[in-house]
């Protein structure tokens, strides 16, 4: 399916699209955006070093790729996907705390075993790559040997990964539990082999708040103060039975997002994935720490458990990103899940343009990762993650988009919206032709686009 090829100097020629700043919700003319149809992007030694117009080709000295009628965006960020739930995506009927015992929990005591780990993510790996996704925030699962699994495959493809061992100590089914001493001893020893290795960066990552003891949030509160650069991954107001039980458990706490700030787990590497359910107050709290929500809108819909209010997000300052989190997500396609977080948007009277959803995405994502300065942009000096896309897949899609290009003459940027959004509605996997990790072919779709 994928391929690993590479050259020190390659050329790809295509429409540019990405960001410059940050575009406001709802504007469909934001001058964030940057359109550069039919041009040329420079790749020497995995980095972008050069953008020119179509007319102005490379030398002889380049190897060139030419990608005209097709869109190059920079490869997606997915802040929030967990790799062993690939077995149990769209599986019926459940809600959150259900769906834990009866899918999630099963598929992940699988992963104990090293070699079912390393198949299960150099699958999930290259389904990533498939789906235009370069980089990701990602779960294992309790063990140990899962999450080194996931930092070998990851190196292997030479994507950007942050991810580490679970820590689950209580309310959590027989082999999916560890101890304080032990998951502290497996994460020490994770972060000295991986953390900073390459593009991989370790997590702390706590599945939630009910699942593990405040002995155990310690001990996470701790690592992530004693080593430079570690990230933060946990869920947070999923779910209103959830946001109870960790009422119950914390009594002590003014909301379930203050149960992390007890335990210094809040800075600006920490993702919290969901976030539904959260108040001003708690808003405040992650604009303040620098903290940020992984908006996972196919979850939230497909488990029923809640709309996430994006403007309130914008309003309180705190940055928004996007993840699929699959399995309780329906698709690893990025264009699919923006698609349904614009519905979710519309559910409360409130508009998403394609340019607010694409940059949370991107750029948007990258920066809120701290990560700006290396993906999410096609800005040179940028490591080359970018992926080809088809404009149109199918005779609909193929169809619309022969309207949208139709009304596009001159560029008016209003005209390029309603491309890009139709074009962000009805792809999938099916649009992605190539995709690029630092330069270096890691997908290639091998049969024609009908």
């Amino acid at each position: 399916m994928s391929a690993a090829t590479s050259t020190s100097r390659l050329a790809l020629r295509g429409d540019l699209l990405d960001f410059t700043g940050t575009p406001a919700l709802d504007d469909v003319n934001s001058p964030a955006v940057r359109f550069r149809p039919d041009h040329w992007m420079l790749i020497q030694d995995g980095r972008i070093v050069d953008v020119r117009p179509g007319g102005q080709p490379p030398g002889d000295d380049w190897q060139r790729e030419d990608h005209r009628g097709r869109l190059l965006l920079p490869g997606f960020i997915d802040t929030h996907v967990h790799c062993p739930q690939l077995d149990v995506i769209a599986s019926y009927g459940s809600s959150l705390l259900d769906w834990l015992d009866t899918y999630t929990f099963p598929a992940e005591q699988r992963f104990a075993d090293p070699a079912v780990a390393a198949a299960g993510s150099a699958l999930f790996l290259d389904a990533l790559l498939a789906h235009g996704t370069t980089a990701a925030v990602v779960f294992p699962t309790v063990h140990a040997a899962s999450a080194e699994a996931l930092f070998a495959a990851a190196d292997e493809r030479g994507m950007r990964i942050v991810t580490g061992k679970v820590l689950m100590d209580r309310h959590a089914p027989e082999g999916l539990r560890d101890d304080v001493a032990g998951a502290e001893r497996d994460c020490e020893a994770l972060i000295a082999r991986w953390h900073g290795r390459g593009r991989a960066a370790f997590a702390v990552t706590v599945r939630f708040a009910i699942t593990s003891t405040p002995a155990q949030l310690a001990m996470a509160g701790e690592l992530l103060g004693r080593h430079a650069g570690l990230y933060m991954q946990t869920h947070v107001a999923e779910n209103p039975d959830e946001v109870r039980w960790v009422g119950q458990l914390f009594p002590e706490a003014r909301s379930y997002l203050d149960v992390y700030r007890r335990f210094d787990l809040l800075n600006e590497r920490s993702v919290l994935a969901h976030g539904i359910w959260l108040d001003d107050e708690d808003r405040a709290l992650l604009a303040s720490t620098g903290a940020h929500i992984a908006h996972c809108p196919t979850s939230n819909l497909f488990l029923g458990s809640g709309l996430f209010d994006w403007r309130a997000a914008v309003a309180s300052g705190h940055r928004v990103s996007i993840g699929t989190d699959v399995g309780g997500g329906t698709s690893l396609s990025m264009p699919r899940t923006l698609a349904e977080a614009y519905k979710v948007q519309a559910l409360q009277g409130q508009r998403l343009s394609a340019w607010a959803a694409l940059h949370a995405a991107t750029r948007g994502a990258a920066e809120a990762l701290g990560l700006g300065h290396e993906i999410g942009t096609l800005e040179p000096g940028a490591v080359a993650d970018v992926v080809a896309w088809d404009w149109a897949h199918g005779p609909v899609a193929t169809h619309r988009d022969a309207v949208a290009r139709g009304a596009i003459a001159g560029l008016s940027e209003q005209a390029l919206h309603a491309r890009v959004f139709a074009w962000l509605t009805l792809a999938d996997e099916r649009n992605v032709a190539a995709a690029w990790v630092a330069g270096r072919t890691r997908y290639r779709r091998t049969s024609p686009n009908p």
